[in-house]
């Protein structure tokens, strides 16, 4: 994962289509900012959503704004109807974009799932994390932002 810290928040534009809306930056501009990459088919991915849930209703009230981003790790990953179903039955609440075709996921410079990114209300890189750990490593940064 090379996206350096302090980075600005990459375009969201490769998503081809969005599921509960589209992020509109003036709706996240001075708001702290966590991007989400997942895949139906990624199991840590689905274990680590319900600690994303309970961030979702503790600090989206407080300002935090949350997008995810389905990124396919394989073929079978690319049906947006499967996604619609998995995002609905998952219980993701916020933006979720569509991102088969990976222009998302290389603008944020990463290659793993799940992979997190939290940025600043000034929308730059503040914390960045991937894998089974990477809402560990995200959680203090997320409490002192909001303290």
């Amino acid at each position: 994962m090379s996206l350096r810290l302090h980075t600005s928040l990459p375009s969201l534009e490769g998503a081809t289509e969005w599921i509960n809306g589209r992020p509109e930056l003036d709706d996240i501009r001075g708001n702290p900012v966590l991007v989400y990459f997942w895949a139906m088919s990624c199991h840590i991915c689905k274990r680590n959503l319900p600690i994303l849930r309970i961030w979702y209703e503790t600090y989206e009230p407080k300002g935090l704004k949350m997008i995810a981003i389905h990124c396919p790790r394989m073929i079978t990953d690319t049906d947006v109807n499967k996604v619609r179903a998995e995002v609905e039955g998952l219980g993701i609440l916020e933006p979720c974009g569509i991102d088969n075709l990976h222009k998302v996921k290389k603008a944020f410079e990463t290659e793993l799932w799940p992979a997190y990114f939290l940025f600043d209300k000034l929308g730059k890189l503040k914390r960045r994390a991937v894998g089974n750990a990477g809402l560990s490593m995200l959680k203090p940064v997320i409490n002192k932002m909001f303290e």
